[in-house]
């Protein structure tokens, strides 16, 4: 089965980054901010016709196959976190593991949906995840992949890895879930404010491929609002895209090849890389290169490599080696 979303596919699942994440971050936010509006409607009917008001409106944990997996996990993601539990019935750390995540996503009522995938039923999602091992835990959030961890955990260590979790699928794209059946006498939750004009205008011109545009607006973004996680994200990919539309491929990574000291071929080609998916390539490339160099091509090399791991998002865990190996080369 091949997921025919085209924020989550194979290139993406073997680690391609996701220039569409903007994009996705804004439906996201909207579709969240309908969902939440859409329940505490219904809540408010619910309580003045006098009956028990609904849930989330989905269950919580849920069996996924390939015939399910779009439906179920990637457009699921849009609404709330959809943390993924790959297991099988003879793996014992499995069986470990799994009470535990379904007690959990009972416990964080709707702020979470857990799907178990079995791999030995789903071999094809799994080989497109890059299992290797089992148990291991991925999570999708509007569209896009969040490694999490393998093996099997102590509870206290999972609920910290799902409160980041949440943090992150709020603060990047707006998506808090569902907020479960509210207490006797709580009132709605009053849906969020629509997203600031100026980052629209920002998305939108990312989407219409005025690239220039689109860095500018994000820079103005940020001078009224330095914070805006989205808006950094934004930026630094629209820079991405900006810097390799003109390049030439061959010639930008011949010359890389031919001179491992020639600064600007290699952060072309690790533009390059970057944007074909070849992440640890374009972190690897830059961290040797910060090694090569001193002074102003230091400094060139080591800020570009920073602008890089905002593209793929500091909680990445390849964006956590690149920056252990990039301290051991300056430090």
């Amino acid at each position: 089965m091949q997921p025919r979303n085209s924020r989550l596919n194979s290139a993406a699942l073997r680690g391609a980054v996701d220039l569409a994440a903007v994009k996705a971050a804004g439906e996201a936010a909207q579709k969240a901010e309908q969902a939440r509006a859409e329940r505490a409607r219904q809540s408010a009917a619910a309580e003045e016709a006098g009956v028990a008001p609904a849930g989330v409106g989905y269950e919580l944990v849920i069996d996924v196959n390939e015939d399910t997996f779009e439906t179920e996990v990637v457009q699921r993601s849009t609404e709330v976190p959809v943390v993924v539990d790959f297991w099988a019935e003879w793996c014992g750390p499995c069986k470990q593991l799994s009470p535990i995540l379904e007690r959990l996503a009972e416990e964080y009522a709707g702020r979470i949906v857990l799907a178990k995938i079995d791999v030995d039923a789903n071999q094809l999602i799994a080989q497109q995840f890059g299992i290797q091992g089992i148990p291991a835990v991925m999570a999708v959030v509007a569209g896009q992949l969040v490694p999490l961890f393998q093996g099997a955990e102590n509870e206290a260590n999972v609920r910290k890895v799902l409160d980041q979790l949440i943090l992150v699928a709020e603060q990047r794209f707006g998506i808090v879930g569902g907020s479960g059946v509210p207490a006797e006498g709580a009132e709605a939750a009053a849906p969020q404010r629509p997203e600031d004009p100026a980052l629209s205008a920002a998305h939108d011109a990312l989407d219409r491929g005025d690239l220039a545009g689109a860095v500018q607006a994000y820079k103005n973004v940020l001078v009224e609002q330095p914070g805006n996680t989205e808006a950094r994200l934004g930026l630094a990919q629209a820079q991405l895209l900006h810097r390799v539309e003109g390049l030439d491929p061959q010639a930008v990574r011949a010359a890389a090849a031919a001179d491992p000291k020639d600064v600007a071929a290699q952060l072309g080609a690790a533009d390059l890389d970057l944007v074909g998916g070849h992440v640890e390539d374009a972190f690897g490339r830059l961290v040797v290169t910060v090694g090569k160099t001193f002074g102003e091509d230091r400094d060139a090399v080591r800020v570009r490599l920073l602008e890089l791991f905002e593209v793929i998002g500091t909680e990445d865990p390849r964006v956590t080696a690149a920056r252990q190996a990039l301290a051991r080369v300056l430090f």
